[in-house]
């Protein structure tokens, strides 16, 4: 069994936002190992900002899947865990999204990985650059690090383990 290397972004802002995300990582578990997890960071929404702020964080770990397969496994999470897709960018239980795949760049219908918003989102590099500094962007050639540079990521702030109970 040929285990890959699998990042994904995690995102919540609706109902319990802290308790979303814990299990969006149980579930995870069942496909992924070895995880790593960023600490959790509240951002500003993204593209529809008229909802609630945030919580976001990025995990990274083994996998067998393949990313079309890892693809089919997030969104049946989403589903179960209550996310309706009406509204693009707009509020949900629960977002994941692969954001790396080992070194693959690929671009089909249902899936582009790295992926193509990743280079303008401080909600995802603020918290890739905490477990993966110096993974390199395999289309550009740069690391998180130098991709979180270039971006204003003066509205995500970390929280605190003390203040999500």
């Amino acid at each position: 069994m040929h285990n890959h290397t699998a990042i994904i972004a995690l995102g919540s802002n609706l109902g319990d936002k802290y308790r979303n995300l814990q299990e969006a990582r149980r579930h995870l578990q069942e496909v992924m190992h070895g995880l790593i997890a960023s600490p959790i960071y509240e951002t500003e929404p993204w593209g529809v900002t008229e909802q609630p702020a945030f919580y976001n964080q990025v995990i990274m770990g083994q996998t067998a899947l393949s990313p079309q397969a890892l693809l089919t496994f997030l969104q049946g999470i989403e589903q179960r865990m209550g996310r309706q897709r009406s509204v693009r960018f707009g509020p949900r239980p629960i977002d994941l999204d692969i954001i790396f795949y080992d070194d693959l760049s690929l671009t089909s219908y249902r899936l582009t990985i790295p992926h193509p918003r990743l280079v303008e989102r401080a909600f995802v590099l603020v918290p890739l650059a905490e477990i993966a500094p110096d993974w390199l962007h395999p289309r550009l050639g740069c690391s998180v690090r130098q991709l979180l540079a270039s971006v204003d990521s003066s509205s995500v702030q970390r929280i605190e383990s003390e203040q999500l109970k």
